[in-house]
């Protein structure tokens, strides 16, 4: 195929015209195009225009690389394609596409630097600037950090507008038409005569033309962008047909589970497993890291055998063992020699007049207990591997089986899958890495392995815990100063160190939502202090902001509460960013905010900014007889720009509602090394009786569009608790809260 040929020498780059940087990795680098990665693997007779673009005889697919976890990422990637291509986003085919750099995340990386998301100095643009060529060269091919708006927006844009065009001009070399004079529409080209081309019939002849780049169409052009419409899964997922990664049947399929040593690391010391070998459709048991998988003709065969292992675990040593060990380990962690950053330290909180408050307030580890367990399936051969799971790390993932399986990466595929539920457990991936070495001993044979919900839960890396000492002054009404000090494990040195990677400087997540809260307090100092590792922690929706959240906006409400100021006029007062008090005047207006309630009731208010997004929530809650009733909660976020009304009213409701969830009930608890929840009916969250109704407000003036999966959960907690406090007079400063009250 010559037209495949010219593509594979000249390479393609989006949008180039919009690359401005790139200093500090040196130009030609940054702006040197990425090889188009669908070349690699291209079925017979199909066509590929740019990364994001194949077609064949059957028509589109588009290619969106962003993991679907839930959140309506593959939705979204598509309208944004199909907006300008002119395709049908609800009948379009759609591939997570293959593991590649091309498919680099540019602004996951700028999460990770201290550059507040207020910040429009010199030094916060260069530093920011600089993501974009970090993650290219890294090759970081990563959904998270609710980035995949932001970071695909132009992208999938230029690349439908380019695939657009250059179809286009394919047709008018080949009818003898002007381009400006075709149009698009329906997978077409729609030629001056009214006839119709489809695409397919044009590929091969676009392929051997130089890309047209140009600019996309402007937000008053959109036919679906903007407005509301129908998420491409919704029937799927509401008719229950819908596949996801463990729906997957292979021939020739064995099915597999695994036990490991509920401390986790600790070892085998013995196994018997005449018993489970003796089961009914059980092949084989074959051993593992820190354990053994059960090999059997179904999945329900292979987990009742798993339980007739009689196995001897060895008890791990070097960290606490306990949960009481744990927090000791936090409470001795506020020593300079530990400090990690101090990022925010304005005037001398030392010196600082007025009355003093202070306070300690406490967050439990957390499980992400998505509803679809972990499964990966993997057929391993000596001259290849192939991998079907939900990841969002699919080049973390494709490297861990090869250096299982001992081939190169070149020779490891991933077949990227449809999540049910993440909230950060697909950034992490030891159950493909146990299916990959029990692959490696049935060559030749798919193997899926699905965990049980009890493996998964107590083998799981989880939300940190952490720890906050706070004290401030208050003076003539008013907030004069706040200390935060924040104990707690780097999520960043220990998930990058498990895929082999060494986490430099800092770790931002110990204090975000926190250092970089827009409030100008005269004397104002954050420090964050890292906990020795310990358990392996990961990333939690929302990360460190779902507990720094709670926090400063706690310890400021007490603050406050000691001033005599009003919750809301103070804060107003206080914040020095537009957008911020945008937010916050929006939700006091949509629930009337005018002082305190009385008879039972009270109303908390909370704000933080987490992954560039202001959000402000109230709750309303009522005291009765059988406990707290939560009755409203308000929410305004400013997104910058809406492209999905319906869902994002969903990821920032659903958002603040996972976090009232697990502020209420949950937490992960140890003894002797081991987890104690084991499954749903231990770790409980909010029931639906319990869900207060919920009214979203979206604002639009930020500069640059911003993404929503998080930001909605980090107000939650301190909000609900500065309620119970306006109705009780309790203040809440451990999680859960029912600890310390009753929900109705």
């Amino acid at each position: 195929m010559a037209s495949v040929g010219k593509i594979a020498r000249r390479s393609f780059l989006i949008g180039s015209a919009a690359v401005a940087g790139g200093v500090a990795f040196g130009v030609y680098a940054w702006r040197k195009p990425v090889d188009n990665p669908l070349l690699a693997d291209l079925p017979e007779g199909a066509t590929t225009l740019n990364p994001y673009v194949m077609i064949d005889a059957d028509g589109v697919t588009l290619i969106t690389p962003r993991s679907d976890v839930g959140q309506g990422a593959v939705s979204i990637q598509t309208y944004l394609l199909a907006e300008e291509l002119d395709v049908d986003p609800q009948t379009v085919r759609t591939s997570f596409g293959p593991a590649s750099g091309a498919y680099y995340n540019g602004k996951v990386a700028a999460e990770g630097m201290p550059f507040a998301a207020w910040n429009d100095g010199l030094v916060s643009r260069v530093g920011r600037s600089a993501a974009g060529p970090a993650a290219k060269f890294l090759g970081l091919h990563i959904t998270g950090g609710s980035t995949t708006v932001p970071d695909m927006y132009d992208r999938l844009r230029a690349a439908g507008a380019t695939a657009r065009e250059t179809l286009k001009q394919a047709a008018a070399n080949r009818y003898a038409f002007v381009r400006a004079d075709l149009r698009t529409e329906g997978g077409a080209v729609i030629l001056p005569t009214g006839d119709a081309v489809p695409y397919a019939d044009l590929a091969q002849e676009a392929a051997a033309l130089d890309p047209i780049e140009v600019a996309p169409r402007a937000a008053e052009g959109w036919k679906w962008l903007g407005k509301n419409m129908r998420r491409t899964d919704m029937v799927a997922k509401s008719t229950g047909t819908f596949r996801y990664g463990g729906d997957l049947v292979l021939d020739d399929m064995i099915h597999a589970t695994v036990v490991t040593n509920p401390a986790m690391d600790g070892g085998v010391v013995s196994v018997d497993d005449a018993a489970a070998r003796a089961m009914r459709g059980v092949e084989d048991v074959v051993p593992i890291t820190d354990g053994f998988a059960v090999l059997a003709d179904n999945t329900w065969r292979a987990m009742a055998a798993a339980r007739a292992l009689a196995i001897e675990w060895d008890v791990p040593t070097g960290r606490p063992a306990d949960s009481d060990a744990m927090w000791e380990a936090h409470t001795a962690a506020f020593i300079d020699d530990a400090q990690d950053s101090r990022f925010a330290d304005d005037g001398d909180v030392d010196a600082a007049p007025g009355d003093l408050v202070t306070a300690e307030y406490r967050a439990p580890f957390l499980h992400h207990a998505p509803l679809e367990p972990a499964n990966a399936t993997v057929l391993y051969t000596e001259g290849g591997t192939q991998v079907w799971t939900a990841t969002q790390v699919p080049i973390f993932v494709r490297d861990a089986v090869a250096a299982i399986t001992g081939q190169d990466a070149d020779l490891v595929q991933v077949h990227n899958q449809p999540s049910g539920g993440s909230f950060g457990h697909r950034l992490d991936y030891l159950w493909v890495q146990q299916a990959a070495e029990i692959a490696v001993q049935v060559p030749g044979r798919p193997v899926r392995l699905t965990l049980s919900r009890e493996q998964d839960m107590t083998h799981g890396f989880l939300r940190p815990m952490a720890i906050a000492r706070g004290r401030g002054t208050v003076d003539d009404g008013q907030v004069r100063s706040l200390d935060l000090s924040i104990a707690a494990h780097s999520v960043t040195e220990s998930q990058i160190g498990r895929a082999g990677l060494p986490a430099v400087g800092p770790d931002v997540a110990i204090v975000a939502a926190a250092w970089d809260a827009p409030y100008a307090i005269p004397d104002r100092r954050i420090t964050g202090y890292r906990v020795p590792a310990g358990v392996g922690v990961s990333s939690w929706r929302s990360v460190g902001a779902s507990h720094n959240g709670f926090f400063i906006e706690s310890l400021l409400d007490e603050l406050i509460a000691e001033a005599g100021a009003d919750p809301v006029a103070e804060r107003l007062r206080l914040l020095h960013d537009d957008a911020s008090r945008g937010v916050l005047e929006a939700v006091a207006d949509m629930a009337s905010w005018n002082g305190p309630l009385g008879d039972g009731k009270g109303r908390g208010v909370a704000f933080t900014i987490a992954f560039g997004v202001p959000c402000a929530q109230i709750i309303e809650v009522s005291d009765t007889e059988a406990g707290i009733r939560l009755d409203k909660l308000w929410i305004a976020a400013d997104v910058g720009q809406v492209l999905d009304p319906v869902n994002l009213e969903s990821q920032l409701s659903g958002g603040a509602l996972f976090g009232l969830g697990h502020a209420m009930h949950a937490e992960v608890t140890f003894d002797n090394h081991r987890i104690q929840q084991t499954n749903y009916h231990e770790y409980e969250s909010m029931r639906l009786w319990q869900t207060p109704q919920v009214e979203v407000r979206t604002l639009e003036t930020l500069p640059t569009i911003r993404g929503a999966g998080e930001p909605g959960l980090p107000p939650a907690a301190p909000a609900l608790a500065n309620a119970i406090f306006a109705a009780t007079g309790t203040r809440l400063r451990d999680m859960p809260f029912a600890k310390s009250v009753r929900f109705a």
